[in-house]
């Protein structure tokens, strides 16, 4: 069968996008320049919303078996707590965030693979590639010096925030590309008296110190590094690491047997396109964060899944298939661009130096946490659940008033049933059985799931996306324009039927 997509990178960005296209029956090849897949920890936080979409892949489940429940973050200054962030009134099956090192993520992704008989080609890297009218001409090149080439439909850049796909496409960023500095260490940390499943960030004039609970008195602490003059990042050492956690933290912690050092420089970034032609990005080769947040690798996998669907219904022939792919940048761009703009808030407000300001903060601070409807507001923000496609060019029409999600909203799971997707690439229609809703069902049958979902209001009809998010809506009696709307992207072999 020939390679429908070539993903360059198997981290977990690529794992997840290997395994979403596989599942929606598309030939795909994943090659990777490493011998072996890592063993360090590196990202760590799964978010809520992130767990409901790899739901599709049954793999959420033993992620939360072998991960550890984080269900707070609180926002400190020095020894006070300015605010206390829980997630347990979240809408979600998984009301946390999932503490889990990147080597265990993708091991599971790697073994749910093999399941399949999706293997990775391990020291092969991209050499270069033509896009042309109808595809990709790719020159692979193994370690052992063979060098091939293989065509394809697609070519994904999966390969990280050096990526050489980017680079080979000279595509730019928008906005500054800023640089920052960090520590990292996993180490014991003597003298902690925090709840661990509690994470703790720190404001501080000098930069961000973060205390991440890794389970039996060990902690990940990660640190911000004022930008020296070196085209280096900072040697890590212990006394370096020591001393901004003294300067910063709440006094009295002590870091003992560190067993993992390290230090990054980021250069954090939002490329103006994730596409060019038949190439895509995603994960960091499209975006790079400030980790203040742990949001890259979920940025990631939700890159991964977004994209997916839509390459899936192109590949069947679907009729508007420029606005499917074109969509990809629109979505995912802005969504990036919105933790950028997050980030950049946050590190503001935490780095003031004047004492009368960081005063203020403080005492504005506690009053901004102490409401409860903000501090949800804050949560489902930190677990992308309130994030989605508002101004998406796929966002249908929706009677207005209309209670409940509207199109670009994310559709809140239901715990006992299956995730939307898990049926391929397909939309849902959440309805009660009339009729109408029947001969749209029918008509649509190979579009739409076979089954219908209960809707969020009596008498509403919502299509929902492959991805989880509200495509279109409506009353009962409007299930014309939600006709309308799936016609756009019938695939082209179903219209004469």
């Amino acid at each position: 069968m020939a390679t429908k997509v070539l993903i360059v990178g198997a981290g977990p960005v690529g794992l997840t996008l290997a395994a979403e296209l596989h599942r929606f029956g598309l030939e795909v090849r994943l090659i990777d320049k490493q011998p072996a897949p890592t063993t360090q920890s590196r990202a760590l936080f799964l978010w809520s919303r992130t767990l409901e979409q790899l739901d599709r892949l049954h793999l959420s489940g033993e992620m939360v078996a072998l991960g550890r429940k984080i269900r707070a973050v609180n926002v400190m200054a020095g020894h006070s707590r300015i605010g206390h962030i829980g997630f347990a009134g979240t809408d979600t099956p998984y009301p946390f965030a999932l503490l889990l090192p990147q080597a265990q993520t993708e091991r599971l992704l790697i073994d749910h693979l093999a399941a399949q008989g999706v293997f990775i080609e391990r020291a092969t890297e991209l050499a270069g590639f033509e896009d042309g009218p109808t595809g990709v001409t790719a020159t692979l090149k193994r370690d052992s010096g063979e060098s091939f080439q293989l065509t394809t439909d697609w070519l994904v850049g999966a390969d990280g925030a050096a990526s050489f796909v980017r680079r080979a496409l000279g595509l730019s960023s928008t906005g500054a590309a800023l640089q920052s500095d960090w520590l990292i260490a996993d180490g014991t940390l003597e003298g902690a008296a925090f709840p661990e499943d509690e994470l703790l960030s720190f404001w501080h004039e000098d930069g961000f110190l973060g205390l991440f609970p890794l389970g039996q008195g060990q902690y990940r602490v990660i640190a911000e590094v004022p930008r020296g003059a070196g085209t280096q990042p900072i040697t890590p050492d212990l006394a370096g690491m020591q001393s901004r956690l003294e300067a910063r933290g709440p006094g009295g912690l002590r870091l003992i047997n560190p067993r993992w050092f390290s230090s990054f420089r980021i250069h954090e970034r939002n490329m103006a396109d994730y596409r060019q032609g038949h190439v895509f990005l995603v994960g960091d080769a499209a975006h790079v964060f400030n980790p203040v947040g742990a949001q890259g690798l979920n940025m990631g996998i939700q890159d991964a899944v977004n994209l997916a669907w839509k390459l899936a219904l192109v590949a069947a022939g679907t009729v508007n298939a420029e606005a499917l792919l074109e969509s990809y940048t629109a979505e995912r761009h802005v969504a990036a661009a919105q933790v950028v703009a997050e980030t950049g808030r946050a590190e503001a407000v935490a780095l003031l130096r004047s004492p009368t300001l960081r005063l203020a903060r403080n005492l504005l601070g506690g009053l901004f946490f102490g409401l409860s409807p903000l501090r949800k507001s804050v949560a489902e923000s930190l677990a992308k659940l309130s994030t989605g496609y508002d101004q998406s060019p796929l966002n249908g029409p929706c009677a207005a008033p209309m209670p409940g999600p509207q199109p670009g909203d994310r559709m809140p799971p239901h715990p006992n049933a299956a995730p939307i997707g898990a049926h391929g690439p397909r939309f849902a229609l959440f309805a009660d059985p009339s009729r109408a809703v029947m001969a749209v069902q029918q008509e649509f049958a190979a579009m739409l799931e076979p089954a219908l979902r209960p809707p969020p209001q009596p008498g509403g009809v919502w299509l929902v996306r492959p991805d989880g998010y509200v495509a279109a809506c409506g009353a009962d009696g409007e299930l014309n324009r939600l006709a309308d709307y799936l016609r756009r992207f019938q695939p082209l072999n179903q219209l004469a039927g």
